[in-house]
């Protein structure tokens, strides 16, 4: 096992296009690390760096206590789990798990052990003698999962592993992987696009955004306190409200509400902490919302609508996955359906607003 130190890491490639802007965090030994973002932000440009399948322009990256920079790939005593699985089809289970050993130089009893405790732990000891072509999808991903595993490696690396599959079996591999990294207490750097399995996954949340860190910390303190209007839109489904308090004429609200915010400041609200109430007072935001659109789904009810007053709201511009402009979410229990065209009274606490800057930084605590 080992910790993983990045200082000021960047990657400039030919023509002086910068994929990776310095970036630099440390990842605890033994913890699971995710590095998510939307495409072209760099993550996994960032993780081959740390493999060794791309040069570093400038920075440090550290293993376990030793500069990396110039060591090749097999070198750096990591492992990787990739997207397509890279299985070799015309060998069994057993030898695809243990052809990387052999090339090693391992004795043959040791291989054998380490293919068949990993065959176990991952459940697919019965298919030792198959082909790629006769497993399934997440099948296959287990095999890729266990000839890193037979490495026994400092570092794992997952290079979004779960992107070929369908949805039902994503959440049940997502979470073998959790239970896995946790029994074999690896470091372990993820990358995805997928913010709901980065949140689920990851002990260290990195958020990424045109080559850089927006937000480094616990999955639940970045919902909760995202630190720029990118990661309070990226992170979260349905996305954050974000609301320009000057198209929205929110500053008097704000002002009773004792929340001091300049007048292009940005207000948000997730969608959870919007209820219908008639009350804007006693330490509530309220709005009047005209209801545009309605979804079910099962226990919860999303509610799409724009404000109730002169001169349409707008949301900021916050891609991936912003609301359309002068738009509002509400995610309310799955018995309150309201009527489209109804003109919806809601409101939020206090203590759920969230203040951003006009440059999309956070305001406050």
């Amino acid at each position: 096992m080992a910790n993983v130190v990045l200082h000021d890491v960047r990657k400039i490639y030919p023509g002086g296009v910068e994929a990776i802007k310095g970036v630099g965090f440390e990842i605890g030994d033994g913890q699971f690390c995710v590095l998510v973002g939307p495409s072209g932000c760099g993550k996994s440009t960032l993780l081959r760096m740390v493999a060794g399948l791309e040069t570093i322009t400038g920075g440090t990256i550290d293993i376990g206590g030793r500069v990396v920079n110039q060591l090749e790939p097999a070198e750096r005593d990591i492992a990787m789990v990739f997207q397509n699985y890279a299985l070799y089809p015309h060998m069994s289970v057993y030898n695809n798990m243990a052809y990387g050993l052999r090339n090693r130089g391992m004795p043959k009893p040791e291989i054998d052990k380490r293919v068949r405790e990993a065959a176990q732990i991952l459940e697919i000891a019965p298919m030792l003698e198959r082909k790629p072509r006769q497993l399934s999808g997440g099948q296959r991903q287990r095999v890729a999962m266990g000839r890193a595993i037979v490495r026994q490696p400092k570092v794992f690396l997952f290079d979004e592993p779960l992107s070929n599959l369908d949805a039902k079996l994503r959440i049940a591999m997502r979470v073998e992987i959790r239970k896995l990294q946790r029994r074999l207490n690896t470091t372990s750097i993820y990358v995805t696009h997928d913010q709901l399995e980065a949140m689920t996954l990851a002990d260290i949340l990195v958020v990424m955004n045109g080559g850089v860190v927006e937000q480094i910390g616990k999955p639940l303190d970045i919902y909760n306190k995202p630190a720029t209007t990118f990661v309070a839109s990226f992170i979260g489904a349905p996305p954050m409200n974000l609301l320009p308090l000057k198209a929205n004429g929110l500053e008097s609200q704000l002002a009773r509400l004792q929340l001091n915010a300049p007048g292009d400041a940005v207000l948000g609200v997730r969608p959870e902490d919007f209820s219908i109430s008639g009350d804007s007072a006693s330490g509530r935001l309220g709005l009047e919302l005209i209801v545009d659109a309605i979804e079910r789904v099962g226990p919860e009810t999303y509610v799409y609508g724009t404000p109730a007053h002169d001169g349409a709201a707008r949301t900021v511009s916050a891609k991936p996955g912003e609301l359309p402009p002068g738009e509002i979410i509400v995610r309310l229990p799955g018995e309150a359906v309201p009527v489209i065209g109804e003109r919806l009274q809601i409101a939020a606490p206090r203590a759920k607003l969230h203040l951003f800057s006009a440059a999309g930084r956070r305001i406050g605590d």
